[in-house]
């Protein structure tokens, strides 16, 4: 096969990585690991069979989804937390364990078919939890290329959405520190590490100071 790998993230940079070096005698990758190397006329020069977008944020031109096999890894139990920053959501909402999803892509917004969803946990650093969502990416495509998978219809039924957080999601306020538990607090900072905006209080002389790593004191003291 002829297969497009498209990304910014470096989660799905190391899947790519890895497929490519497994792979490399049995198919021709195109990989884009920036925005800015994107190329729609190159893509369609290339002629994919199979085109992977995990871990792109901005909307994909429906060429691509109405005549090309594009997939998509969405980190969570789908339908479950469709749309935006779903590890923030899920982690926010106190989630212990979540999923990556590979699904095809449609014109809707996170609906196609299931290829595969394996679960994962939501414990630990984002960056611990980026390695896991890389290390059962690339099992659950390395499925895919040898047909080990049944496509799946999502159930609506149990759809829900989320919005992506924005910037300024990032503060922690006066009236969270007053009325959320530890627990709340503890996981706002951990899921807000690189490379996603962190964690924030503003002073007293408006500026802010940003919160990388907390630890929450043990009930037993």
């Amino acid at each position: 096969m002829r297969i497009a790998c498209i990304t910014y993230r470096t989660w799905a940079s190391n899947i790519y990585t890895n497929l490519e070096n497994v792979y490399q005698n049995d198919h021709t990758f195109l990989i884009w690991n920036c925005k800015e190397e994107f190329d729609s006329k190159a893509l369609i020069d290339f002629n994919p069979d199979l085109i992977l977008w995990y871990g792109w944020s901005w909307m994909v031109d429906q060429l691509f989804i109405d005549n090309y096999e594009s997939i998509m890894l969405h980190p969570s139990p789908l339908p479950k937390y469709r749309g935006g920053s779903p590890i923030q959501n899920q982690i926010i909402n106190g989630e212990k364990t979540s999923a990556i999803t590979l699904f095809r892509m449609t014109n809707e917004l996170d609906t196609g078919d299931i290829y595969k969803q394996l679960k994962i946990s939501l414990h630990g650093s984002l960056q611990e939890i980026f390695t896991r969502i890389s290390d059962l990416g690339f099992s659950a495509t390395c499925d895919i290329f040898d047909k080990n998978y049944q496509l799946t219809p999502q159930d609506e039924s149990k759809a829900t959405f989320y919005k992506r957080k924005k910037p300024k999601d990032s503060e922690i306020t006066i009236e969270e520190i007053n009325t959320k538990s530890a627990d709340y607090l503890y996981n706002k900072i951990r899921m807000l590490n690189a490379p996603y905006p962190n964690a924030y209080i503003k002073t007293a002389d408006n500026r802010k100071l940003f919160i990388i790593k907390s630890k929450i004191e043990d009930k037993t003291l």
